[in-house]
């Protein structure tokens, strides 16, 4: 960490007067005890009652009571689950979950200002004075800690009540081990930061897996070293850790987590229903005369006229969810009686059947229909690209009592009441979440806080086209690219952070399910202040236009 503290002694050096350097270090320390104190008071005033979601609850529970881990649901590992039973086993209390998350949360903010002050490593013979690029710092960390979607997230028992730790903690090894591979040759401690790298990454994407494409984009600087010359005896112990670091991560969930077919087919079924109008069309293709299809004429015709009846449901039943796919695919994926639980019964216990058969339609789609799923990806990465970005939450409250009384009835419903029942710690966590549905107070986002996430959302896109245009043009300039070149690396790198992730969920679910938006926050902050730092390094440092010839520059 000797490049964390790089940018103190810089500062030091940078002022002739002492005095003044040392009130300027003062300020800092204080307005950051000052912004940490806060966020922890944002935090511990609101209840420590975790808002539960069953999915999360139940493998913990049935480990709890004797069982083994299983209905791991929704496609994810085993971590999550893990980690809320082994913070309930250690406590006996499900309030130590949001303790627990809350106490990794304020660690983010740390790391973030970590990571800020190594980027700066980045910069050679920056213009940007010192203390105003440590405030910079202060200021986006201030922002992420002080909003409500991640204090919100820190309360339910959901992966993305960590994902912000995970996230800081990944972009943290990434500039890293950058910074000592590639700008200080420091071979072991690259190594050290190139395992931690891997070993974060497949831990977020696990935690997470919509971050998946996120985490390849993550592994392009450790790709990157594999294919630099020399360092041969590094290569070996990078390639060994993250071998090592892959199966300490995803061994586990394949030997503890037994009887878990059931949701094999969540990824095909997924598809299958976000890609129903698509897939009803052309099942109604398949079925027209001369058309080959590999199922029965007469099943696939009982299939594509149920599909087509459930599609008018979801969208008669109530307001649509997801008007960018124009019908509700949870009521096509959860209700009992829609077209995936029928489709369970039709198959029978013959789960890869089933799997091959979402599978076969959604790829057939992309084979006759591309053009359709691409426009679908096309207006899923416009609600995220829109002039107000929705990775930022501008509201004003929000109803925990509402969010208590969910969390209860799911609880209480039937198909979990014999997991919690048997657990007398879940009894007790049941009853205060029936009080909380009653009493809970309102999660407050002020003012002060409103004003600079509205700020954000609406220049997250014209930011994002201004860094793509100067990244162009410094690129393009020898001199600024020896000086800024890394910076737009940075800037560019972590921009992708966001498209990789908005890719992913465009591609498999939708982008109007908030959750997948607001867990970006982080790096969309980030990604931000870099823009900014490029333009005032840019605007500071340019003595001729950006794209004239060295030769002019000197």
């Amino acid at each position: 960490m000797g490049g964390d503290f790089a940018g103190l002694k810089r500062c030091g050096k940078s002022s002739n007067h002492p005095r003044v350097t040392q009130v300027g270090h003062f300020a800092y320390w204080s307005v950051l005890v000052v912004i940490f104190a806060w966020a922890a008071w944002l935090r511990f005033r609101l209840p420590l009652d975790p808002i539960a979601v069953p999915d999360y609850v139940i493998p913990a529970l049935r480990k709890l009571t004797g069982a083994e881990f299983g209905d791991i649901h929704l496609g994810r590992s085993i971590i999550y689950p893990g980690f809320v039973y082994l913070l309930v086993r250690a406590f006996g209390d499900f309030r130590a979950i949001t303790v627990a998350q809350h106490l990794l949360a304020i660690p983010a903010g740390g790391v973030f200002l970590l990571t800020w002050r190594r980027i700066h490593d980045f910069i050679p013979n920056a213009r940007l004075p010192h203390p105003i690029y440590r405030s910079l710092g202060l200021f986006a960390v201030a922002i992420y800690m002080f909003s409500r979607e991640p204090l919100y997230f820190e309360m339910t028992i959901r992966p993305e009540g960590i994902c912000g730790f995970l996230i800081s903690i990944n972009i943290y090894f990434i500039i890293q081990f950058a910074a000592c591979c590639f700008l200080e040759g420091r071979r072991t401690a690259a190594v050290i930061y190139g395992i931690g790298v891997v070993f974060s990454s497949i831990l977020l994407a696990s935690v997470k897996p919509s971050f998946w494409l996120t985490v390849i984009v993550a592994l392009l600087p450790v790709g990157i070293f594999f294919f630099r010359r020399g360092w041969f005896s590094q290569k070996i112990v990078l390639a060994g850790g993250s071998a090592v670091s892959a199966a300490l991560l995803l061994l586990p969930g394949h030997v503890l987590v037994h009887n878990n077919k059931m949701h094999e087919c969540f990824l095909p079924a997924e598809l299958f229903v976000i890609h129903a109008n698509l897939i009803r069309d052309q099942m109604a293709a398949d079925l027209e005369p001369g058309a080959k299809s590999p199922y029965p004429r007469e099943w696939l015709g009982r299939v594509q006229a149920t599909l087509k009846a459930e599609i008018v449901k979801s969208i008669a039943k109530g307001p649509v969810n997801f008007p960018t796919l124009g019908f509700d695919p949870d009521y096509l994926m959860f209700n009992q009686t829609s077209i995936e639980p029928q489709l369970h019964k039709e198959f029978g216990n013959n789960s890869s059947a089933l799997c091959a058969f979402y599978w076969f339609y959604y790829c057939r789609i992309w084979e006759q229909r591309p053009l359709l799923v691409v426009k679908k990806i096309a207006r899923e990465l416009a609600i995220f690209y829109a002039p107000n970005c929705p990775a930022y939450r501008l509201g004003k409250s929000r109803s925990l009592s509402k969010e208590y009384s969910v969390s209860a009835m799911s609880l209480e419903s039937k198909f979990y009441s014999k997991s919690w029942t048997a657990y007398p710690p879940a009894v007790d966590f049941i009853r205060r979440e029936e009080l909380l549905a009653r009493s809970a107070p309102v999660a407050e986002q002020a003012a002060y806080i409103r004003r600079p996430l509205g700020i954000l959302a609406a220049t997250y896109l014209p930011l994002l086209l201004i860094a793509v245009a100067l990244s162009t043009l410094v690129l393009s300039s020898e001199t600024h690219r020896k000086r800024l070149g890394w910076l737009v690396a940075l800037v560019l790198f972590v921009y992708s952070y966001n498209v990789a992730n908005c890719l992913e969920v465009a591609v498999i679910h939708s982008l109007q399910n908030s959750r997948y938006a607001t867990v970006q926050m982080y790096f969309a902050i980030l990604a931000q202040f870099l823009a900014i730092l490029l333009i005032l390094e840019i605007l500071l440092g340019s003595r001729v236009p950006i794209g004239g010839s060295a030769q002019n520059g000197k």
